[in-house]
């Protein structure tokens, strides 16, 4: 007997790829004997490693360049899928199961893809925001699937686990003391950024009134962030930017008693591993792209001028400007493990 193969087509970034997990593991449920693949750009495949609901993944380059596309079609073509499921709203990646040949192809009608896909699901306009999770459900939904609960959690090899206490060990930050990773940066742009004197004085009140090891994550882009943050502090934090791959952070992450970060993808890699998670937002909304689990807090300051779509705010910047240390300090004082 013919084993079905379905392909995910995953989304491009990280907190977004946490976010659709319940997308996909809804997929499985509705065709439990079928092979699951997705099909991921390199910086988020990682991710789907170690998920028992994953048959393997088909790492995709870039596909703004024509050979790119073609090879990656190529590719998918030979593993022979009977059906595609697009969780990004792109023409790009419909075209990329149009010409991989996948027979059915189900996605979102946007971008004008529509031809190119077999079955659709409109996009429906909310009177109200609805957190990104059930966004991604709500195609299933749409496609006549039944989704299930939208709960997030992400597994984690207990050699990473192991692997973050090493690597903390390593940089002299012992297991006695807890541990505060801070993630000052946010892919999205400026304007998603809670200033680094903030993030620097919330680290020295986190040290004074609680003791805790301080330590700083991010892109290798972030670097300059972290330093900014570290130049302000009497008692230096480590830095971590740029210096681990995604297995490692999360390793790392799993070992932190409070996570504190803007909205960005590693907010929500805590979140997705349970461990305590204050996220930062200034001109997104917390009800789409807040953390989603417990134990969680975020704080966010009202001002006329939100949302935006700003990516640098040409303004003063007031709804981040408004949230103080202590503000953020308090918030973790709720989840502290």
């Amino acid at each position: 007997m013919v084993t079905m193969k379905i392909v995910v087509r995953v989304p491009n970034w990280i907190g977004d790829c946490i976010l659709a997990l319940p997308a996909i593991e809804s997929i499985k449920r509705n065709f439990p004997e079928a092979q699951m693949w997705v099909a991921a750009q390199a910086w988020v495949k990682d991710l789907f490693a170690s998920n028992s609901l994953v048959d393997g993944i088909i790492p995709l380059p870039q596909l703004k360049k024509w050979k790119n596309l073609r090879a990656s079609a190529r590719n998918l073509s030979e593993e022979g899928f009977g059906t595609g499921v697009l969780l990004t709203n792109s023409f790009a990646s419909a075209l990329l199961f149009y010409l991989a040949n996948i027979p059915k192809r189900w996605g979102y009608a946007t971008d004008g893809r529509g031809l190119l896909l077999t079955r659709s699901a409109p996009l429906k306009n909310e009177d109200s925001p609805r957190h990104q999770v059930h966004y991604y459900l709500g195609l299933l939904s749409g496609l006549g699937l039944q989704s299930f609960s939208p709960g997030i959690r992400l597994p984690l090899p207990s050699e990473e686990q192991e692997a973050g206490r090493e690597r903390l060990l390593s940089l002299g930050l012992g297991l006695n003391n807890p541990l505060v990773i801070l993630s000052p940066g946010a892919s999205y742009g400026p304007a998603k950024r809670w200033p680094a004197c903030r993030f620097a004085e919330l680290a020295s009140l986190i040290q004074k009134r609680r003791g805790a090891q301080i330590l700083i994550v991010g892109s290798a882009d972030e670097t300059e962030v972290a330093k900014s943050i570290s130049s302000s502090m009497e008692k230096k934090p480590a830095i971590l930017t740029g210096q681990t791959s995604l297995p490692q952070l999360l390793g790392l992450i799993s070992q932190a008693a409070l996570f504190i970060s803007n909205d960005s993808g590693p907010m929500h890699l805590a979140n997705a591993l349970r461990v305590p998670v204050v996220g930062i937002f200034g001109p997104t909304d917390p009800e789409v792209t807040g953390p989603l689990e417990q134990p969680s807090r975020f704080v966010k300051k009202e001002v006329p001028c939100w949302p935006c779509a700003y990516k640098k705010c040409p303004y003063d910047h007031r709804c981040m400007m408004n949230i103080s240390a202590e503000d953020v300090f308090r918030a973790g004082e709720e989840l502290w493990r």
